[in-house]
């Protein structure tokens, strides 16, 4: 049986919702002693997490890398009150991502369905995006019309290996300059037309941002410059745009789209586990409109080595369940996971919460099990992480029953959680985490101990 360990570093809630973060110390619901400095410091920073529901956040001390106090707050349609609330008093520099208002809303367009375009769907996920649609080939009316009713905040335009054929590249190139609406666009295909492309694109009105090719050969995955670009576009459209607030300091604050910050939390993560047997990580981190799968394998050599024989393998991977949510989407996740042959889970939070992780898992492991040989196996992952609200506020028995179903569970999970360390981001560690990681790795790696222990 899977043993499950718990961070019970307990929770610092406002007044609103339940809570105080009183100076000398204050008592989260689950027992533990919080404290949080009344001096102010300029080394503290406010790592805020702004979702559709809640707006998290988590008092930092950029320094030492300790967890002062966290607090959460409601999310409005005009997100900077929340954020206001969840960080009053705090007298520090806010650095916050965001998924609020749906996410990132994506769609890929490539040269042809098996291979560029699966590249860049692969370099989406990576970048925290939703995809929401993957065109491939030539866009004619009827796709330029799917493409438009997908409404996506940024289209990744992608196609050719370096040097390659280009013609696709450059028809949906014009097509998209030539159709109604500008959308962002991500240009991330053959190098050797990258500038004619963007030329071509930004003749028609159409914001582009250029990249490296996200497969410059074939079995050869880059998505790291992309994924760049999509965080970029997503500051400058997304938020630099009214749709969550037109306050301008939402533009000062976020940093990321929050899966692209929780990913960073994820591989910093795994970079501290390096010395362990099985440094691997999983999450999963069930919300309420989506369900989310990061991983980031620990690979032997042999399996390093392999490349899938058009696509490569992504070191670092994310797959994104659109339809499994214990909130928004519970009436599809009800139905998912009929579908996989569950049985009923009722309206208990934590059952829902159960089977989304478990239809989750299963469908990231049969992805997995695409890449081949130089996916992820069980061997790969020494540590799996359980996040989201309906985990944070379980109790551990009801929580050892979920692991040791899930462990058991012979669909996918009992391949990666049997025998295998489960600990739950009480705190939503991860997203603060991803968020210093870039600036403050002694910090970072001081605050992701506090899932170790």
């Amino acid at each position: 049986m899977c043993q499950l360990f718990l961070t019970l570093l307990g929770d610092t809630l406002p007044a609103a919702v339940g809570g105080s973060d009183v100076p000398g110390g204050a008592r989260g619901p689950y027992g533990a002693v919080v404290t949080a400095t009344s001096s102010p410091d300029a080394r503290r920073l406010a790592c805020v997490d702004i979702g559709s529901t809640w707006t998290k956040a988590a008092l930092v001390d950029a320094g030492s890398g300790e967890l002062l106090a966290t607090r959460q707050a409601p999310t409005s349609s005009d997100v900077v009150p929340g954020v206001l609330a969840a960080t009053e008093g705090w007298d520090a520099e806010v650095r916050a991502c965001s998924s609020a208002g749906g996410g990132l809303r994506l769609a890929v367009v490539g040269y042809e369905q098996l291979i560029s375009a699966e590249a860049g769907h692969r370099a989406a996920l990576s970048a925290g995006a939703r995809v929401v649609h993957v065109a491939a080939g030539r866009l004619d009316g009827d796709g330029l019309a799917a493409l438009a009713a997908a409404a996506p905040d940024v289209v990744l335009l992608v196609g050719g290996t370096d040097g390659g054929d280009a013609t696709v590249l450059r028809h949906n190139a014009g097509a998209l300059a030539s159709a109604a609406g500008r959308v962002p666009v991500v240009l991330a295909g053959n190098v050797q037309v990258r500038e004619e492309v963007a030329a071509v694109l930004a003749a028609g009105g159409c914001p582009v941002t250029a990249c490296d090719n996200v497969l410059p050969d074939i079995g050869e995955l880059a998505p790291e410059s992309a994924r760049a670009g999509i965080r970029a576009v997503f500051l400058e459209h997304v938020i630099g745009g009214e749709r969550l607030s037109a306050d301008p300091r939402l533009q000062r604050w976020v940093r990321a789209v929050t899966p692209d910050a929780v990913l960073d939390g994820v591989v910093a993560l795994a970079a501290l586990r390096s010395g362990a047997d099985v440094p691997g990580v999983l999450v999963l981190d069930v919300g309420g409109a989506t369900t989310d799968v990061y991983c980031v394998p620990d690979l032997d050599p042999e399996q390093a080595a392999l490349r899938r024989e058009a696509v490569g393998v992504p070191a670092h991977r994310r797959t994104v369940e659109g339809d499994l949510g214990v909130h928004h989407s519970v009436g599809d996740l009800l139905a998912a996971a009929r579908a996989e042959g569950l049985p009923p889970t009722g309206e208990d939070a934590l059952a829902l919460g159960e089977a989304a992780a478990t239809v989750a898992l299963r469908r990231h492991l049969r992805a997995e099990a695409a890449y081949g040989a130089g996916g992820a196996s069980a061997r790969g992952v020494g540590l799996v992480v359980l996040s989201g609200g309906v985990f944070r506020h379980a109790d551990a028995g009801a929580l050892d029953a979920v692991v040791s179903r899930l462990a058991a569970d012979r669909g996918g999970a009992a391949g990666v959680l049997a025998g295998t360390r489960v600990v739950v981001d009480r705190r939503y560690v991860l997203a603060a985490a991803g968020l210093l990681a870039g600036t403050h790795p002694v910090a970072t790696a001081e605050l992701l101990q506090s899932l170790l222990t």
